[in-house]
């Protein structure tokens, strides 16, 4: 299932100690300057990578990028390699630093 997930609900389960699967799909550089944790695969790196997640393609797996449009395409991708319980952080970690930093 490909669906969304808004940055509030995002901070609120971890705040609450989820354990969740989080792929930012932002260049290196990006995620290194901000990151709330979770895996690094460039998008343009995702095709040849998806083995690197170490989730099954079951596993809920959030995916975020600056504003949501690297991630939104991530998603679709994962979606057309079996992964079927991906979600697309809407608005980004722009959305996230808004509400927390």
């Amino acid at each position: 299932m490909q669906g969304k997930i808004e940055a509030a609900d995002l901070l609120n389960r971890l705040d609450k100690g989820e354990k969740l699967t989080l792929l930012d799909v932002r260049e290196e550089i990006e995620f290194y300057t901000f990151n709330i944790g979770g895996k690094n695969i460039p998008l343009q790196a995702l095709g040849q990578n998806t083995g690197e997640l170490g989730a099954n393609k079951s596993e809920e797996i959030i995916v975020m990028c600056s504003a949501g449009l690297r991630s939104a395409t991530a998603t679709a991708l994962l979606a057309e390699k079996g992964y079927t319980n991906v979600k697309n952080l809407t608005g980004g970690l722009l959305a996230v630093r808004k509400l927390k930093y």
